[in-house]
């Protein structure tokens, strides 16, 4: 892909530099749980900050405008020259007295109105304050807002190195080695389906599991439950495939404790959460004689605690010799759990991004890194 590149921009030194990373991290009473993003993107700090370039990073956090940006802030304070601006006009000062090599962290985004509503005002406000843009934040941006949608098109503008290896990692799946294996977990299937329809047509088995599976299930007759679903019509390509595999038994929520058992055995008060033992053999099959696997997203409902069959697949894909590329945030976050980062051929910080790359083969923000506007106009 023909992306604009950090490593060719030249000479950044004293040049103002709108760094967007992706700051949407875990906080816990206002202490920061998981810093595995912030250090992937160590690389592109430190360049910048190598480089002299004077920084403001831009980030956002939670879903409420009135989260702080202020714990991540004191987390790169400790390895990063770095001072927090309220908003645009102070970051405006600080930058402008900063030195070079320093770094301006800008409070959440989302606290100003124009960033989730793409507002060109509110971009242009963003792009005024830098001479360059960077985009390190690939997890974000499957999302048309302003600082990554439109601000990189007022700009000269680069992919940060995360960036660019997510794009270069996540294409080989387009064509793999086979024998290919895609592994889909989690819910909303009318999300994933064209990313389903295609990989049919790449892979040699797609392996669904979780609420996706229960979808299948019901448009097979099955009783769910109370199982989660959704209200989405599956297409006949996807159910009639002889690629497409799903657990063969499930661990169900009883009134009497978790059990294990056949997908068509379920009560109208039962639940499926999470994939059996036959259903993890089965699949051991299917990863044993891969040469490529994509895995996203859990198996069961992880964040509930029935985690078992996420964990067991975690550990499986570690010990595989297939080539291996995984997702999510659930998947990162068990992954991570259990100490088995390294163990993959590539981890990808995004999990809507990725999986809407992998459908579409791109986002708006590579998009936007790719079409500079003339002249300033949106």
């Amino acid at each position: 892909m023909n992306l604009p590149l950090l490593r060719d921009a030249g000479d950044l030194r004293g040049k103002r530099v709108l760094l967007r990373l992706d700051l949407d991290l875990p906080l816990e009473q206002g202490r920061l749980e998981d810093a595995h993003r912030i250090n992937r993107a160590r690389k592109t700090l430190d360049f910048l900050k190598n480089g002299g370039a004077k920084t403001l990073i831009i980030g956002h956090v939670g879903r409420d405008p009135k989260e702080t940006l202020r714990p991540i802030g004191d987390y790169l304070r400790t390895f990063l020259p770095i001072v927090f601006a309220e908003g645009v006009e102070v970051a405006k000062e600080k930058l402008r007295v900063a030195e070079e090599g320093t770094f301006v962290l800008l409070e959440n985004l989302r606290s100003f109105k124009g960033e989730t509503e793409n507002d060109p005002t509110f971009a242009r406000a963003l792009a005024a304050l830098a001479d360059v843009y960077v985009n390190e934040a690939f997890a974000v941006s499957h999302r048309e807002h302003a600082s990554i949608a439109l601000a990189p098109k007022l700009l000269k503008s680069f992919a940060g190195f995360v960036f660019a290896e997510e794009v270069q990692n996540l294409s080989k799946a387009f064509t793999p080695t086979h024998p290919a294996l895609l592994i889909l977990g989690g819910a909303k299937f009318e999300t994933k389906t064209p990313l389903i329809k295609r990989f049919l047509g790449i892979v040699d088995d797609v392996y669904v599991s979780g609420a996706l599976a229960n979808d299948i299930y019901r448009a097979r007759g099955y009783e769910t439950g109370v199982s989660l679903v959704s209200s989405y019509t599956l297409p006949d390509s996807i159910l009639r495939s002889p690629k497409l595999h799903v657990p063969s038994d499930v661990i169900v929520r009883t009134l009497h404790g978790p059990v294990e058992r056949g997908p068509d055995t379920l009560e109208e008060n039962e639940k499926i959460v999470d994939a059996g033992s036959d259903a993890l053999s089965d699949l051991r099959v299917l990863v044993e004689k891969a040469a490529f696997v994509l895995w996203n997203g859990p198996l069961g409902e992880y964040e509930a605690g029935f985690d078992q069959g996420t964990i067991a697949l975690a550990q499986m894909l570690a010990e595989c010799d297939a080539e291996t590329i995984i997702g999510g945030g659930d998947s990162l976050a068990v992954v991570s759990k259990l100490g088995l980062l390294e163990r993959f051929s590539f981890v990808s910080t995004g999990g809507g991004a990725m999986l809407e790359f992998l459908a579409n083969e791109t986002l708006p923000g590579i998009q936007a890194l790719q079409k500079q506007a003339r002249n300033g106009e949106l």
